[in-house]
């Protein structure tokens, strides 16, 4: 993927251009990427603050997710 970095007069990163092809295939396995600016349903919101809220109280139930991964690997 040949992305080209946009810069302002200041050097400031503004933006990123994808070429049309690359995009084809993002857009090919993430079909709803053109969705990501929409707001998220109240219940996904609702669910991410009682998650939150769940570490918050209980911070060493956190584990790396590695650990989750290696596990996963030793089921299979």
């Amino acid at each position: 993927m040949k992305l080209q970095v946009l810069k302002d007069n200041f050097g400031n990163q503004t933006g990123v251009y994808v070429p049309i092809e690359d995009w084809t295939l993002i857009k090919n396995n993430y079909p709803d990427i053109e969705n990501l600016e929409q707001d998220l349903p109240q219940w996904e919101k609702d669910l991410i603050d009682r998650r939150l809220e769940a570490i918050a109280e209980n911070p060493e139930r956190l584990k790396p997710i590695e650990s989750l991964l290696e596990e996963l690997k030793r089921k299979i």
